[in-house]
């Protein structure tokens, strides 16, 4: 397989190039930005735009909350964000133990 940014070759089942440090693997990233109910600390926004973007959630609230202090618009962006952005859906565990329906006509 090749690194579609560096061109160089890789081992098939790599995610990262060994070279140049691009994801070239099947990525997980969000389609939608999204704020995720797992791992947020107050509203999801920082962790939702991490996810988005593919960077260490860490750095998105450092970077905001400098923002925040020193201009003042961190936080209400923040809110805006908070707003605006949808929650995540809810992700129903399928059902078990349900038994199969059976013919009891016969």
């Amino acid at each position: 397989m090749y690194c579609n940014y560096c061109g160089k070759v890789i081992q098939d089942d790599a995610l990262v190039c060994a070279y140049c440090g691009i994801r070239v693997g099947a990525s997980l990233a969000r389609v939608k930005l999204v704020r995720p109910r797992l791992g947020r600390k107050v509203a999801g926004v920082c962790l939702g735009f991490s996810e988005y973007f593919d960077i260490d959630v860490t750095l998105v609230r450092v970077v905001w909350l400098i923002v925040a202090f020193m201009t003042g618009v961190g936080f209400l962006s923040y809110l805006i964000a908070w707003i605006i952005m949808p929650e995540e859906p809810l992700l129903l565990p399928a059902p078990t133990g349900v038994q199969p329906m059976t013919d009891t006509r016969y």
